[in-house]
């Protein structure tokens, strides 16, 4: 197949979703749809397959039934239709899913679902009523869609079934649980192929996988989904994380509170956040009655130290940092891992400052931003992230002042990057505009990680300002910025970036000292060794159990330690060692070296963050 270009890619995969519908109900008649749209590399399809249920065993046999659909070189047949006419279809196949959306455009001029279903139904989203819909027919199956689909089967390229996962109807739960099948498709099958590929190692890095044979976390049905427990060496590698970042802040005079991880509602009313996240909040009524809610952001909290005492000018720039845990009610049904979690901690800062300072102020952060990343070799991407011009309901404010700041931002941003980022319309935060870092890990996957967000609406509902020089009250503004974000969401693309093989400076355990025997005197070797290493700031652990040698390198290597040291009589006498590196460490054959210049060497590695050995 000739290069297509992405739009005709996603009709690609639009179709493909619609071919294994069809697929589907050849198989199984009784089978009731829902929706199924495009989505990053492939489509979906919701389906409630009633009685029976569909597994990844069934997909040879669906994709089977997929080619011969393609096969047949069948042509899509668009047909516009009255909404009576559409509910009539509906009911005559029994597709009560799709009836109760038709219902609703009818009744309300709405179909009261996610903007994912209203587009891939081609349904209003601003509530203006339509006359009548689509229906699209491939062979003999027939199915509810705005389209488009690529004129004829032959134009299908590769394509394959990738997983099945549990949905809820219209995403409630208190709705019928539906089967989502997925499924990727790429323009050519060499394309298909190296996606394959990337997939299975992307497998074999699963931050889920590797944090339990790292024993970096663990979590508990007794806690609860989405509530991640971190084992003493998960909890060195947040803490080293977050060290490293709060030393580059201090460069900056930022300064450290605490909050509590509850308030009342009336903050988050006042800063506008109690209608904006108002679904995603854990709300708890006190016993006289209070409402309270436990924070899902920490902003609105760090106001009102701010405000707690009159501020001059001259006080400003003021910076306050906080490493702090938040809380969402996230759908159990979109928490994964450490991505998308219910109490995840953020590395958070917030700036109060005066207009003319912003530019310095958000330069400094970019600085912290580049020297963060560039600890792990990790290029940046920027996109400058503004409002919808189209639809200002997401966002506070007048848009004559999201204009202007808007400008200005774009003019700092050019400035320091030239052209060299992307504008992200409607991504700005609901009370500004921000810029949002990019990177792309070991797989080719993008993923966001910090940002810097300019805020000059909640300094308005909140009324801070200060004392200017003419003794007059000046509003100011907050920038908003996380280096890491959340700490769970960039340790899951670390984790899966890195496999596991983390820098020496961030291993939780950074040398293994592994004893030939159990003899006292070697074992007292060992164990002196290690307070050694540990007096040199080195985190050491020492395996003096009964295993073979072997055995004991092995169970190093599995959990991916930098470096393991054998000790015997032959060390004991010379004082020398040739030490066991991890294979990404290994510039030139490890060769025989004093133990102590060993761990001085390794010491000095980790003080200076680099990523590789110098021996």
């Amino acid at each position: 197949m000739a290069d297509v270009s992405l739009k005709e890619l996603e009709t690609m995969r639009h179709s493909l979703a619609h071919i294994m519908a069809a697929a589907v109900k050849n198989l199984w008649p009784k089978v009731k749809f829902g929706v199924g749209p495009i989505i990053e590399n492939g489509f979906y399809y919701d389906i409630d397959p009633g009685e029976m249920t569909i597994s990844e065993e069934d997909f040879p046999k669906i994709e089977a039934e997929m080619r011969k659909i393609i096969d047949k070189n069948c042509d899509f047949k668009m047909k516009k239709v009255a909404i009576d006419e559409a509910i009539k279809w509906a009911e005559d196949n029994n597709q009560i899913y799709k009836k109760e959306l038709l219902n609703d455009l009818k009744r309300s001029g709405t179909t009261s679902v996610k903007d994912m279903d209203i587009e891939e139904l081609g349904l209003p989203s601003n509530g203006d009523r339509v006359s009548e819909v689509t229906l699209y027919t491939i062979g003999e199956f027939t199915d509810l869609c705005r389209g488009p689909h690529v004129k004829d089967t032959k134009d299908i390229g590769a394509f394959k079934l990738m997983r099945i996962a549990g949905a809820y109807w219209r995403g409630k739960e208190n709705n019928p649980q539906m089967q989502r099948l997925y499924g990727v498709a790429f323009a050519t099958q060499k394309e298909l192929d190296d996606y394959l590929a990337m997939f299975e190692e992307a497998k074999k890095r699963d931050h889920r996988k590797l944090g339990q044979e790292l024993d970096l976390f663990v979590f508990s049905d007794l806690v609860g989904p989405g509530l991640p427990l971190w084992t003493p060496r998960g909890t060195v590698l947040r803490r080293q994380l977050d060290i490293f970042v709060q030393e580059l802040r201090n460069e900056y005079g930022f300064e450290e509170v605490s909050i509590p991880h509850i308030t009342k509602k009336e903050l988050y009313v006042k800063s506008g956040h109690w209608d904006k996240f108002n679904d995603e909040l854990f709300k708890i009524t006190t016993r006289e009655g209070h409402e309270f809610a436990l924070k899902p952001m920490n902003c609105p909290h760090h106001t009102q130290i701010y405000n707690s005492q009159p501020r001059s000018y001259r006080d400003l720039p003021i910076r306050y940092r906080e490493t702090t845990a938040c809380y969402r009610d996230e759908q159990s049904g979109e928490l994964n891992g450490l991505m998308r979690v219910r109490a995840f901690t953020q590395d958070d800062a917030h700036i109060f400052c005066r207009y003319n300072q912003v530019k310095q102020e958000m330069l400094n952060v970019w600085d912290v931003v580049e020297q963060f990343y560039s600890a792990f070799d990790m290029k940046l991407k920027l996109r400058l992230s503004t409002h919808d011009p189209k639809d200002m309901s997401a966002f506070m404010g007048d848009e004559k002042t999201w204009n202007s700041i808007e400008n200005d931002l774009k003019s700092i941003v050019q400035e320091r990057a030239g052209n060299n980022y992307d504008l992200g319309e409607g991504e700005a935060a609901f009370y500004g505009p921000k810029l949002d870092f990019m990177t792309q890990d070991a797989l080719g996957r993008t993923w966001q990680v910090a940002t810097i967000q300019l805020d000059f609406n909640q300094p308005e509902g909140f009324d801070l300002f200060c004392t200017n020089e003419k003794g007059e009250h000046e509003r100011i503004l907050m920038v908003h910025c996380a280096i890491m974000g959340s700490l769970e969401r960039f340790l899951s693309m670390f984790i899966e970036h890195t496999a596991g093989k983390f820098p020496v400076w961030l291993a939780p355990e950074q040398i293994r000292i592994a004893t030939v025997n159990q003899t006292e005197k070697i074992v007292k070797f060992a164990k002196d060794l290690a307070e050694q290493a540990s007096k040199l700031g080195l985190r050491v652990g020492v395996d003096d159990g009964n295993e073979s040698v072997g055995k004991k390198i092995r169970n190093a290597e599995t959990i991916k330690l930098p470096y393991t040291l054998v000790i015997g009589e032959k060390e004991l006498e010379t004082g020398t060692t040739i030490p066991r590196m991890r294979s990404d460490l290994v510039v030139q054959e490890p060769s025989l070296i004093k133990i102590d210049n060993f761990l001085k060497t390794v010491a000095n590695e980790a003080k200076s963050r680099t990523t590789h050995t110098t021996m």
